[in-house]
Formats: structure tokens, C-alpha cells, sequence
């Protein structure tokens, strides 16, 4: 109705911020180029300029065909409204778009309502939604990559020093999480609003580490400036006195030079009037007629943007008169139309800040019930989606406890529904300091409203809230926002205040919770927590709490303590949830169920039945247990040794995950697929899928897991460098879990038989056989026996290794006797740590080499194979005599060359370093030619080429080079025969041509001399 009107204090040239544009301009050209996503924050102190220097940007952007799209973020009293200029982004988005954008949203509408409310009703959330958020945030940038998949996108949030906690976050995700997409993302704020304790400092500082962002910071005009600016005002040439006054008061800031030139212009500010800034600010208000004096000030209390029929409730004037008052506010530029040209905003936030200064206490306080009043009797005066949060806030700063506590419980539903937990905690914080204000009757009236629905574990049911069931809030609301000391502090004040046997159901629920936190914090494994929640429930009728809390208590069994009572408890916790009618507990105990069916050796019975819950999980979109199920069952194949299967049903999880915007599960199974593919011999595809899992990582937990898979694959190549690296990071991060501890031992293990370490070897494999495996760990339990196994095999013939070792051996030979071997995988490994024991004690054992080589055949290991089939060559060559298996007609020496080339043309593919060179030797040692290309010698583990060898500085032979290896092992010459299959004769021979090229006087000198001169490789050190 107003936007025609014109004023004069803008100048219509656009003044300076060259450079700043050609930033803006360049960065929006880059992501047109290369199709990257970019960011750029633009600060500066109020009134520096901002803005113009958005419109201009967006103006010519508009105009070259690129999509622009403005939100601001909103203050309302002291809290801004979550999600808000992303809500005006996507709005402005569909109106602009609707069939692009309806395409980009569909199946996930009920989600993304979350931030754009016309989509329709949000969907209903799962309780204690923890991924509710990282879904929500994930979902939205893959509709934003849509969107600019034909054309480039930049996004503006302005006004970010007032962000609320969760449209930080949101627009901290994006900055990482946006990928392949041409979106320029732009964000401006108050550098002079930014103090010490501001929550903007820490996201600023977080986000300068990032490469794809860049911070523009806006000076103040130069007095050159200052005087273009004042003549695009006036419309003629300043004179030199009024730029100096101009420059001299204003100090060059943008917004200043336009009301002071316009003062100066209209007699208004004469020369002797001091000026703070607030009256600076206020001269022109109260130039205004009596009427529009009054809309302004109303229109200040009423938050950054007032809509028209809110003001109008608000200030009681006739229409006519409101239209004046209004036509003369936006004509001397104090208010001026907002975007959707429905209601006022401030023409700078430092007016609007000024006149509220300005009010008097009580007139703060009147304005707050008059704007209270009205949206309470007509909520259609604003938006839907921000009603309930202006409410709250209104009622709030009117001091009206009877009014803000059900307002504000209102407002924290709507908070939680977005996800925005941390803006919910407020608002609930809020309600506990109205609690105790506000009438006896006004709190038995408040009722549940969604609480109930969202959280039925906490007690909840039909009767009016209760005080503990406010507490119940906050400890979840907190919970889910990070703030866990807060959750710690609140369960323990319920805790405290609560009689377990007057209400057991509510004291079970808050020690399942107080169960959780301390578990994910660190403080401990929660089991006492849960062991008391448990007694209370025993007994009572069934209920959402009893089946919650045996469902935590089954899964936190099977990840510590696995065993046949876990399974009694994960099958009453389904038959308490269906008694109940709670289908996703029962879907996610009967998860937990079949997981345990496998374990206990039912695996095709507990397979199915996974399968099933998976279908009907799908079918009812629970999603978090769609994500746990699918994570859960290629683990299970993975560990049952069916890796193609489980890599399908990995692709099948991330593809779910993806759906949901489930990111965090979506690393945990990238993290599954990266083991699998690593199995089947797809060692590349394997690192990807493992750096698509540290990718997609969204904690420290996943971030360990990707890791792991990550070191896994450079100890196979041979970075051993490489591999410690990554193992301090998974140490730091895994917790207790035997699921994590058992393979994190085999790998420390592995790492410090190949430093020579035999101390810390046999350390490791003590405290893992004394702390003892957990039924259904079996999978985990048989790659550690094989690698400790191999390690004594290794060390054989160390004078430091020889006093533990039949101990050593007896203890490996004991374990693998009580671990199952029940399915191929699982018979293959037992196979192969036998063979290894007896290579241990000094037996080649051809014959069980040849048993493991047949069972491994059998399934896709092609790695263990090839390791299977070098043992098996060794023992050829070492005891051909014994040989009876598997020669189909063939000498040994036959066989074995045929075994090593099998090997090590598997070693080549896979790129399996010291496998590789340990073949390698074999075959030298042995004279038998490898017919599998071998890669280049000079290339070692690291990537780049060897160093000149130092053994060719004494002249000496490949085979004296191996004599030497084995005299500086402490070998004697018929030890070394038997290696080299050569006479001692001939051992003897070359010993002595060894002592006379080092010029040394024995064999212990010839040894010492071979280490400190690093004569061979670290893999020719510690071989044999």
C-alpha cells in the first residue's frame, strides 16, 4: 500500500564498496565455473552498509538470470525465532519455483515443514528423535543442491548476530555439507555487536578454518566517499563545510552521513546540538505527526517486522488515521514496507533500537499485553509458524506469568517439532522460572499437549502436567541440544525430589535417561542406572516405560555383556511393547533379538527375522529403526562371512539414510561397507566407502569407526606409520564395547609384531584372554588368535621370545578351542591359526596349511587365501616329505611355485606390500620364478622409491644378503640351511665370504654391524 512512497535520505548513487563487490561478483562467478558451493560473511558495525551492498550485489545478480533468495534473521524480544530467514528462504523459494521446488521435496514434505510450514503438517517425530535434527539439516541442503542443479543459487541471511542457536547450526551445516552445487552462500552481521561472550564469536572462528569461506569486513566512508554520498542525497554538490560537519559527526559511517545530511538539509540539526546517538536516532521520529509518533513506537515493540493488521489491532487508530500516521512514517524513511509487502520494518535495526530504548518501563510492559491480547484473539494476524514463539515472548515481557507459562509450553512444542532443541530449552527454562509465579489453577490446567505424544516413557498421561513431567522436558530438550550438564543437573533435581516407590514408572524413566547421559559423556557405562530401573519396573503392569527400559537394558547387554540372560531381556521388552501397543520399541527390540539369534548360532533363523522387522520398519517409516536395522544386518553378514551380501545391504542402508537425511547412520554403514568391500578383495573401493564414512560423520564415535576401517586398510598395505597414526585416534574415541576393544587388540598387536616389539605382543594378547570373549564375539575373537599365533611364528628363534613361548602358544591353543567355528568363515580362520600354532613350535604342517587353503576357497577371502597359500608353499618347501594334501600329482616344489604365484598375483591386485615382499623372498631364497608380474622393487610401502640399497656397498649377493639376515637373527649355520634349502656346507661357505666383505672378526659382529647400518628393509629385519 506505502512501498510507492519517496524519500530522499537514500542516496541513489551507489557509494564505494568496490572491491567489495568485485568479491562478491567473483565469488558468484567461480561457483558458475566450477559448480562449487561458496561462502562469503560480510560484517561491519551497524550501519556500516551492509545491506545497500547486498541489494546491489542481488540486483545485478537478478538481472544476469542467477536465483537470489534474502532471509533475515528475526528478533523478537530477546530470542529470535528459530530457523527464520531460512523459512523466508525457502519461502520465497516456492513462490518463486513451486513445481521445482514441489519435485525437489516430494516423500519428504512432513520433514522439510519443519522450516517451510506451507509444505503442511511436519511430520510426527519419533521419540527422543536424536538424528530428528542432522536429518532435518541434511535433507534441506540436498533440496538447496537441487534447486541450483540448473542454475546458480546464492543465499543471503542478514542480521546473523541475532540468529537463534539452531539457524547457526543449520547454516554451519550447509557451509560443510553442500557438495557438487552451485551456491554462493552470503551472511551478513554486526562486528561491533560481537563481544566476548557473544555465541556468534566461536561460530565466526570455527568457520575461518574453512577453505571454501571468506570473511569481508566493511570500513567506514573516507570523506571523499562521505561527500559522493551527500550529493546523491541532495541531488546537487555538497558544500566543503557540510561534508566536514558531516564526516567530523558521523566518522564516516554509512547510515549516519544519511541522517545527518538530511537534517542539515532540512534545518533540523542545527550546528550546536550535541548528539549522542540516540537522539541522533530520535530527531526524526519525533519530527513525525503525534499519530505516526505512536504507530513507530508500537511498531518497536512489536519485533523486527510488524504485520499491518497486527499494528492496527494494536494501536486502536481508525483506519484512515492509521494510513497517515503509517504514509508519514515510511515517507521520512523510519519505516519502510517489508519484503512480502504485508507488513513494517524498521528502515535501520538502530532506529528501532533507539525507540524502544525510549520507552518507558511500563509502557514496554502495556504494549507487550495489548500485542498479547490480540494474537490471542486472532492467531491469523501473523504467520502460523511464528505465532506460538511471539506469544510466548509477548506474554513473557508483559509479566504476566498466568498468560506467558501455557504460552510459553506452547512454544516449546513448536520449537521441539523443528528440531530446534536448543531454542525448546529456553522456552522451558523459561516456564521452570514461571512456574512458581503462576497460579495453582493456572498450572493443574496447563495440559500435556504434545507432550504425551512425543515422550510417552516420561510418565506422561491425561492427567494436567505435572512439575516433574516439566523437568522430564528439559532433561530431553537439553539432552538433544548438547547441553548434557544441563541434563545431568536436571535428572539428578528430579531424581532427588522423586519417591521411587510412590511413582516408580517416573523414577525408571529418569534413570534410563541419567543411564544415557552418562554413557555418552564418558562418566561411566550406565549399567548401575539401568540395574535400579530395572527393579522398579519388575512387577508393575506393562507400560511404555517398563519396555523402554528393558529394550536399553537388552541392547546395552549385547554391546558389554552378551549371554543368554540379554536375549530372556530383549524378548520380554518385544512382548512388553506389544502389550503396550509401542510398535517402534517393539521393532527396535526385535532388531536387537535377531542380532542376538545369529550370535547364538541360529544365523539363517536370526537373518530372516531382521529381514522381516526390516520390511515392516520401512513400511511404517521408522526410520531410526530402518537405520539401525540396516547397520545391524550388514554387520551381522559381514560377520557370518557373507561380505557381498552384507555390501548390498549396506548400499541398501546408506540409500535409507540418504532418504531419511540420515547422515550419522549413514556413516556408521559406509563404515560397515568399507569392511565388507575390504573382504571381497576390493581394496580401493573399500578406502572410498571408508572416506565417505569419515565424510558423512557427524561424532566422534563414527568418526573412530571410519578410522579404523581407514588403518585396517594401511596396515594391510604396509604404512605402518600411517596405521599408528589413525590407531591413537581410534583408541581415543572407542569405548569399552567388546565389539571395539577385542579388534582394536588385534590391531596394536599386529602393529607392534611388526615394530619387534615382543613385550608389548604378548601384553596384548594377555589382557585380552584374561579380560575374556563375550558369546557372540566370535568374529571378532578369530582374526586376533590367527594374528597372535602368527606373531609367535614370527618371533620363533629370538633368544627374548623363547621362555613364554609354549605358555603363549597354550593359551592361543586353549582360546581357540572354546571359540565357536560354526559357520565357513569362522571353520577357515580355526583352520588357519592351527596350522599357525604348529608353525609356531617348529612344525611346517603342510598338510593343515593345505586344510586352511581348502577353507578358504570356500569363502571370499581372498586376502586370507593368499596368506593360506604362502604358508602352505613355505611348508612345501620346508617339509616336502610330509606333504600328502592337495598335490594332485605335482612334486612340492611344483606346488609351491604354483601357490606362490596364485599368492602373489593376489598381492599384486590387492596391493598387499608385505605380503607381497615376504612371497617375494620365499621365491628368491627358494630359486623358484614368480610368473605373476610383481610391482616395481624399487617402490616401497610409503610410495616412493627406495633408497640405494647399503648391503651393495659391501658387494654382497642377494644370497648372502639372505645368509645375513638370518646370522644377524642369531641362526646357526644348519638353522640357515633349513631355511635356504642349501647344505650346511654351503651355509658355512657363505658366512665366512660375509665376514671377510664386512671386514668383521665373528658372527655376533657381523649381526650388529647388519642392524646399525640398516643393511636390510624393516620387512627383511623382521621376517622369519
Amino acid at each position: 500500500m506505502l512501498s510507492g512512497v519517496e524519500t530522499r535520505s537514500v542516496s541513489p548513487v551507489f557509494v564505494g564498496r568496490g572491491s567489495e563487490l568485485d568479491t562478491l561478483r567473483g565469488a558468484l562467478a567461480r561457483i558458475e565455473e566450477s559448480g562449487e558451493p561458496r561462502a562469503l560473511l560480510i560484517g561491519g558495525e551497524a550501519g556500516v552498509g551492509k545491506t545497500r551492498l547486498i541489494e546491489e550485489f542481488a540486483q545485478a545478480a537478478r538481472a544476469d538470470g542467477v536465483l537470489v533468495a534474502v532471509g533475515g534473521c528475526i528478533e523478537i524480544g530477546s530470542e529470535g525465532l528459530p530457523f527464520a530467514p531460512f523459512s523466508a528462504v525457502l519461502h520465497l523459494l516456492n513462490a518463486r519455483l513451486p513445481q521445482e521446488l514441489a519435485a525437489a521435496v516430494a516423500g519428504q514434505e512432513g520433514e522439510l515443514a519443519r522450516i517451510l510450514p506451507e509444505l503442511g503438517e511436519p511430520a510426527r517425530e519419533g521419540r527422543d528423535d536424536e538424528q530428528g535434527r542432522a536429518r532435518l539439516f541434511e535433507l534441506t541442503a540436498r533440496l538447496l543442491e537441487r534447486l541450483a542443479a540448473h542454475r546458480p543459487l546464492v543465499i543471503v541471511i542478514e542480521d546473523l548476530h541475532w540468529a537463534d542457536r539452531s539457524t547457526r547450526e543449520l547454516f554451519s551445516y550447509l557451509l560443510r555439507a553442500l557438495h557438487d552445487a552451485g551456491i554462493l552462500l552470503v551472511a551478513t552481521y554486526r562486528s561491533d555487536d560481537i563481544h566476548r561472550r557473544h555465541p556468534l564469536r566461536p561460530f565466526l572462528a570455527e568457520i575461518d578454518r574453512m577453505r571454501t569461506i571468506r570473511r569481508v569486513e566493511l570500513a567506514r566512508f573516507t570523506r571523499s566517499e562521505v561527500r559522493t554520498q551527500i550529493a546523491g542525497i541532495t541531488g546537487s554538490d555538497p558544500e566543503e563545510t557540510l561534508v566536514d560537519r558531516v564526516f567530523e559527526r558521523s566518522e564516516g559511517n554509512a547510515f549516519f552521513v544519511e541522517e545527518l545530511a538530511r537534517g542539515f538539509q532540512d534545518g533540523c540539526l542545527p550546528a550546536g546540538l550535541s548528539d549522542p546517538l540516540r537522539d541522533l536516532l530520535l530527531v526524526r521520529v519525533e519530527a513525525l505527526p503525534e499519530d505516526a509518533q505512536r504507530v513507530v513506537r508500537v511498531a518497536a515493540e512489536g519485533g523486527s517486522t510488524v504485520e499491518h493488521e497486527l499494528l492496527a489491532a494494536v494501536c486502536g487508530l481508525p483506519e484512515d488515521d492509521l494510513i497517515e500516521a503509517l504514509r508519514a512514517a515510511v515517507g521520512s524513511n523510519t519505516l519502510v514496507p517489508d519484503r512480502d509487502g504485508t507488513g513494517y520494518r524498521f528502515r535501520h535495526a538502530l532506529v528501532r533500537e533507539a525507540v524502544v530504548d525510549d520507552l518507558l518501563p511500563g509502557e514496554r510492559t502495556r504494549l507487550n499485553r495489548r500485542y498479547g491480547e490480540a494474537l490471542e484473539a486472532d492467531p491469523s494476524l501473523v504467520r502460523a509458524d511464528t505465532c506460538a514463539a511471539r506469544l510466548a515472548s509477548y506474554w513473557y515481557h508483559a509479566h504476566d506469568p498466568a498468560k506467558a507459562l501455557p504460552a510459553v509450553l506452547a512454544a516449546s512444542v513448536q520449537a521441539r517439532r523443528r528440531h530446534a532443541y536448543t531454542e525448546q530449552l529456553r522456552l522451558l527454562d523459561r516456564a521452570l522460572e514461571l512456574w512458581d509465579d503462576a497460579p495453582k489453577e493456572v498450572r493443574r490446567a496447563v495440559r500435556p499437549v504434545d507432550y504425551a505424544e512425543a515422550y510417552p516413557a516420561c510418565g506422561c498421561d491425561d492427567e494436567a502436567l505435572r512439575f516433574l513431567d516439566l523437568l522430564a522436558e528439559i532433561a530431553v530438550a537439553a539432552r538433544l541440544s548438547g547441553d548434557t550438564e544441563r541434563a545431568f543437573t536436571i535428572t539428578k533435581r528430579a531424581l532427588r525430589s522423586l519417591d521411587a516407590e510412590q511413582d516408580p514408572l517416573r523414577t525408571a524413566w529418569f534413570l534410563l535417561q541419567r543411564s544415557r547421559l552418562t554413557q555418552s559423556t564418558g562418566r561411566g557405562d550406565g549399567r548401575s542406572e539401568l540395574a535400579r530401573a530395572q527393579e522398579l519396573v519388575r512387577g508393575l503392569p506393562p507400560s511404555s516405560v517398563h519396555a523402554a527400559v528393558l529394550a536399553h537394558s537388552a541392547t546395552w547387554a549385547v554391546l558389554h555383556t552378551p549371554g543368554p540372560d540379554s536375549f530372556a531381556t530383549a524378548e520380554r521388552a518385544v512382548e512388553l511393547a506389544r502389550l503396550v501397543g509401542d510398535e517402534e520399541e517393539e521393532l527396535n527390540s526385535l532388531v536387537t533379538l535377531a542380532g542376538l539369534r545369529v550370535d547364538a548360532g541360529d544365523v539363517d533363523g536370526g537373518l530372516a527375522a531382521l529381514r522381516t522387522t526390516l520390511d515392516r520398519a520401512v513400511a511404517r517409516g521408522c526410520s531410526r529403526v530402518v537405520a539401525r536395522g540396516h547397520i545391524n544386518l550388514s554387520s551381522l553378514l559381514e560377520g557370518v562371512g557373507r561380505s557381498a551380501d552384507a555390501v548390498e545391504t549396506a548400499d541398501r542402508g546408506i540409500a535409507f539414510a540418504d532418504q531419511y537425511g540420515l547422515k550419522e547412520s549413514a556413516s556408521w554403514t559406509c563404515g560397515n561397507r568399507a569392511e565388507s568391500l575390504q573382504s571381497l578383495g576390493r581394496w580401493q573401493e573399500a578406502r572410498q566407502a571408508a572416506l565417505d564414512a569419515r565424510d558423512r560423520s557427524l561424532s566422534a564415535r563414527s568418526m573412530a569407526l571410519a578410522t579404523q576401517r581407514l588403518m585396517v586398510l594401511d596396515l594391510a598395505g604396509g604404512d605402518l606409520d600411517g596405521a599408528e597414526r589413525k590407531l591413537a585416534v581410534v583408541r581415543e574415541h572407542f569405548d569399552t564395547q567388546p565389539q571395539h576393544t577385542i579388534p582394536l587388540a588385534c590391531h596394536c598387536l599386529v602393529i607392534a609384531a611388526a615394530r619387534g616389539r615382543v613385550p608389548e605382543v604378548r601384553g596384548i594378547l594377555r589382557q585380552a584372554l584374561e579380560t575374556g570373549f563375550p558369546p557372540g564375539t566370535q568374529r571378532y575373537v578369530w582374526p586376533l588368535l590367527w594374528s597372535a599365533a602368527t606373531a609367535e611364528a614370527e618371533l620363533r628363534g629370538l633368544p627374548a621370545a623363547e621362555p613364554e613361548r609354549p605358555d603363549t602358544l597354550a593359551r592361543i591353543r586353549e582360546a581357540a578351542k572354546r571359540t565357536p567355528a560354526v559357520v565357513p568363515v569362522w571353520a577357515a580362520h580355526a583352520r588357519a591359526v592351527e596350522a599357525e600354532l604348529l608353525r609356531a613350535e617348529g612344525r611346517p604342517a603342510p598338510d593343515a596349511w593345505a586344510a586352511a587353503v581348502a577353507a578358504f576357497e570356500q569363502v571370499q577371502r581372498p586376502y586370507e587365501l593368499a596368506v593360506a597359500c604362502y604358508r602352505w608353499a613355505e611348508a612345501l618347501l620346508h617339509d616336502a616329505a610330509r606333504a600328502t594334501a592337495g598335490l594332485e600329482g605335482r612334486t612340492p616344489r611344483e606346488a609351491a611355485a604354483l601357490l606362490l604365484a596364485q599368492a602373489h598375483a593376489a598381492t599384486v591386485r590387492l596391493g598387499a606390500r608385505p605380503l607381497g615382499d615376504g612371497i617375494e623372498q620365499l621365491a628368491r631364497r627358494a630359486r623358484i620364478p614368480l610368473t605373476a608380474p610383481a610391482p616395481d622393487a624399487g617402490q616401497r610401502a610409503g610410495g616412493g622409491p627406495a633408497d640405494a640399497e647399503p648391503a651393495e656397498t659391501f658387494k654382497l649377493t642377494p644370497r648372502e644378503r639372505d645368509v645375513l639376515r638370518l646370522v644377524a637373527a642369531g641362526r646357526s649355520n644348519r638353522q640357515i640351511a633349513e631355511e635356504l634349502f642349501i647344505s650346511p656346507k654351503t651355509a658355512s661357505v657363505h658366512v665366512s665370504n660375509i665376514l671377510a666383505k664386512l671386514g668383521v672378526a665373528g658372527r655376533g659382529e657381523a649381526g650388529a654391524l647388519a642392524h646399525r647400518l640398516r643393511l636390510f628393509a624393516p620387512a627383511e629385519r623382521t621376517a622369519g
